[in-house]
């Protein structure tokens, strides 16, 4: 005898035939909206103040997005906390990709290493997007070090410990823990001082007040002779300095840090959307207008995935919060 072919009771079968049914036409709506998406003004929330470098960023991405679009697409500068406030009311926006948040390494990944009560969380309450900029930075020294290039710096401040200082914008920035990374990999002992943001640093570099820095801000006093950079620290060299090696390439392997933006949406947001989304992202970072803009600020255009850029932000959480720990930086 052959086995009965199981069947689900009569009431059992239609409401199954209605989640399919169910499930097939919210399949077919998130596809119908990724296709038709966007029909009005798209909004990048910078939360960092206007004319600064996240800034300028997306202003130069929102151009090149619109013209795709054929849609305006508003930056809108909600500053405050450290990108906190800009950043916390995305998260809670409507999640519809009308509403966009161009986040950083500083919002994302160390944020929730610094601060003891974050009011959102960097993973769960956001749907990432792309990346869009990488930012490295210089390991730059004043003409009065002994040291032409990375491997006598590091040499000079072993011999030397704590004689050297390098400056930073502020404690638990990037360019500070860029730094405490620097001492740990390398094995020197070159003390912080923080400064109220990047100028004053400078200021100071430029009168040896402090000898070192990370910075990216400092490629017109190189170019002028009054600084000497001695590597960069991403993956890459610089264009608008091309013959300042990569801290990998000048004897420190291993060694990289670098501040990054990219776009995230609201939790919730269909993965149809944000991969339509990340696909438009990253043909606006590839044109050349804004592949110029970025090298010309000392960035470079970069894009992914959603789950690229998803599983960078973890790792990013993961280095930072480590650096943060081993360097103890108090926690606010």
């Amino acid at each position: 005898m052959k086995p009965l072919a199981f069947q689900a009771p009569a009431g059992r079968r239609s409401a199954l035939r209605l989640l399919g049914a169910a499930l097939v036409l919210s399949a077919a709506s998130l596809s119908v909206q990724a296709q038709e998406w966007p029909n009005r003004p798209v909004r990048i929330v910078v939360p960092y103040p206007a004319g600064g470098a996240v800034d300028i960023v997306t202003r130069a991405l929102a151009d090149r997005l619109s013209a795709q679009w054929r849609q305006p697409v508003v930056v809108e500068n909600k500053a405050g906390a450290g990108g906190l406030i800009g950043a916390d009311a995305v998260s809670k926006a409507t999640p519809d990709g009308y509403t966009l948040v161009m986040a950083t390494v500083s919002s994302h990944a160390i944020a929730p290493a610094v601060y003891r009560k974050m009011p959102y969380d960097a993973v769960a309450d956001f749907g990432a997007i792309s990346l869009v900029a990488l930012t490295p930075y210089i390991i730059t020294v004043h003409p009065d070090v002994p040291a032409t290039n990375l491997r006598e710096l590091i040499a000079y401040a072993k011999a030397n410990p704590r004689k050297l200082n390098f400056g930073s914008s502020g404690t638990g920035t990037t360019p500070h823990l860029a730094g405490e990374l620097f001492n740990t990999q390398a094995g020197t002992q070159i003390a912080h001082v923080p400064y109220k943001g990047s100028a004053p640093m400078v200021a100071d570099l430029l009168g040896a007040q402090v000898q070192v820095a990370f910075d990216n801000t400092v490629i017109p006093n190189i170019k002028a002779g009054k600084l000497r950079g001695l590597a960069v620290t991403g993956p890459a060299r610089l264009a608008a300095v091309a013959d300042i090696p990569t801290a990998a390439e000048a004897g420190l392997p291993g060694y990289e840090a670098v501040g990054w933006m990219g776009l995230y949406a609201p939790k919730g947001t269909p993965m149809a959307l944000r991969t339509r989304l990340a696909q438009d992202t990253a043909r606006a970072a590839a044109t050349p207008e804004f592949v110029a803009r970025m090298e010309g600020l000392g960035f470079q255009a970069r894009s992914n995935s959603p789950a690229e850029f998803d599983a960078y932000l973890k790792a990013e959480q993961q280095k930072w919060a480590k650096v943060v720990n081993d360097a103890g930086v108090p926690q606010e």
